[in-house]
């Protein structure tokens, strides 16, 4: 079935909008405005730290990105937001159900995995880090280490190529419009988890390939496939003495 599977961070594994929550509001209160509540920036994550900075203090500001992004203001607030997530990363991250032993038994299957997610890499590895899951992931792609990110096709290029197995063989999994659009451009198989972020839309509408309770309904259908494939060998075995 899948020799390789590919996992987004945020939304995905982690639980990350609470802290990412802390450290927006940390920022904008710094920069003297008012606090933005989290359930806003769960709809915000997905596109990027910049991204969800950018939205936060517009609507803050009451001004519009357009103008944040000409007058260099999103610039000296990524400054700001830079120091409080540092501090705030990992704080109140919340691995999802099943994320940990799925992982470790994926592993132990000989099943290779990746991470490919849109947060800098600074950010992805002390947060991994603060979880033992970095270990986990070969290679991690985060969205600072290419030139482009998601959805484009290239981290997820990056990782088939690391290991040299072609995209029928590999399975993303996700939880958003942007995973699902990542996995359609890189030819490979996506699933999706319906709990993270996805910018209060149902992730079902964006049509990923199966939407999955949690990621351990990976590790069913790995060992499922795996027990098919140790029943089919002795019957192609005995059959053969029987032709002779």
């Amino acid at each position: 079935m899948f020799d390789l599977v590919i996992f987004d961070l945020d939304g995905t594994l982690v639980d990350t909008a609470p802290e990412q929550s802390d450290a927006v509001n940390d920022a904008l209160e710094t920069l003297g405005y008012a606090q933005v509540p989290e359930a806003l920036v769960r709809d915000w994550i997905g596109h990027g730290m910049r991204d969800l900075m950018l939205k936060a203090l517009s609507r803050a500001a009451v001004w519009s990105e357009e103008a944040l992004c000409r007058s260099g203001a999103i610039d000296a607030a990524m400054l700001v937001f830079a120091g409080h997530y540092a501090a705030r990363c990992g704080t109140r991250a919340k691995l999802y159900p099943g994320v940990e032993a799925t992982l470790r038994a994926l592993r132990e299957l000989s099943v290779r995995t990746a991470l490919v997610t849109n947060k800098e890499r600074r950010y992805a590895s002390s947060l991994l880090a603060s979880l033992g899951l970095l270990r986990y992931f070969d290679p991690l792609v985060a969205g600072d280490t290419l030139r482009e990110k998601k959805p484009h096709p290239l981290p997820l290029q990056v990782c088939l190529r690391a290991h040299a197995i072609p995209p029928e063989r590999v399975l993303f999994v996700g939880d958003s419009s942007i995973d699902i659009e990542a996995a359609r451009n890189a030819g490979v198989a996506v699933w999706a988890v319906p709990y993270g972020y996805n910018q209060g839309r149902p992730i079902a509408a964006s049509q990923p390939d199966r939407v999955i309770a949690t990621v351990a309904e990976v590790l069913d259908a790995v060992r499922a496939d795996r027990l098919v494939g140790r029943h089919v060998a002795p019957v192609a075995h005995r059959c053969g003495p029987a032709l002779l």
